[in-house]
């Protein structure tokens, strides 16, 4: 059961959390609002606040939201991707930062990243690291990775995933690595993040699920 916002967005808020977060990170890191548990109404406040990038993991929901806000955001999706949901994806995206299966490397257009699954988790989607070389061969627009280490309280935990990951990127020709959350962003900054996934950090605590909420959004399901 997903856990929707207790209190209407401030953007004044957001404002104050994402200079904050874009100072720590630095210019060349690209923020990424999660929007997962972000109402259609509130993305207006994400608008006021200044937010460029956002993220949607459901295709039904990434139609709703950019049918109201459109050229407000550059648009990501960040969730499972499945190959029926490809088409909206494609029309409605600039970037596909999950791609996982052959079947929706055959219906995906857009640049996409490569979703690895480095913790071997069975909750995560993601190819296994002995797989990527034969899986970047299927698609002709990877432009990187993505991955998402075990959840822990403690950042530092983190850090192995994300220095595997950019090892991978480098070792293959790729320049976008997409990692980190609010859990761990400035450990994946400082191995190279160019793309971090941020949600609940960004809100100050309005959400209602937590810290965890926008790691929850990367777990194996339906769109």
């Amino acid at each position: 059961m997903e856990h929707r916002a207790s209190s209407p967005l401030s953007a004044e808020t957001v404002r104050a959390n994402y200079d904050r977060i874009k100072a720590q990170v630095g210019v060349e890191v690209t923020i990424v609002a999660a929007i997962k548990y972000v109402s259609v109404d509130d993305l207006a406040g994400l608008a006021e606040a200044g937010v460029a990038v956002v993220g949607e993991n459901r295709a039904q929901d990434l139609e709703e939201k950019h049918a109201r806000y459109g050229d407000a955001f550059r648009w990501h999706f960040i969730g499972h991707l499945q190959s029926r949901k490809a088409k909206t994806v494609n029309e409605l995206c600039e970037l596909c930062h999950s791609l996982a299966s052959e079947s929706a490397a055959r219906r995906l257009e857009i640049p996409a990243l490569v979703e690895v699954n480095l913790s071997g988790e069975a909750s995560k989607s993601g190819i296994p690291e002995s797989e990527l070389e034969q899986f970047l061969a299927l698609y002709d627009d990877v432009r990187g990775l993505m991955t998402m280490p075990p959840e822990t309280g403690d950042p530092e935990a983190s850090r192995p995933y994300f220095r595997r990951l950019r090892e991978l990127a480098e070792r293959n020709g790729l320049s976008e690595l997409s990692m980190g959350t609010s859990q761990d962003y400035r450990v994946a900054a400082d191995e190279g993040a160019t793309m971090v996934r941020l949600g609940s950090i960004l809100y100050a605590g309005r959400l209602t699920h937590g810290l965890g909420a926008e790691r929850d959004s990367f777990r194996r399901g339906r769109d």
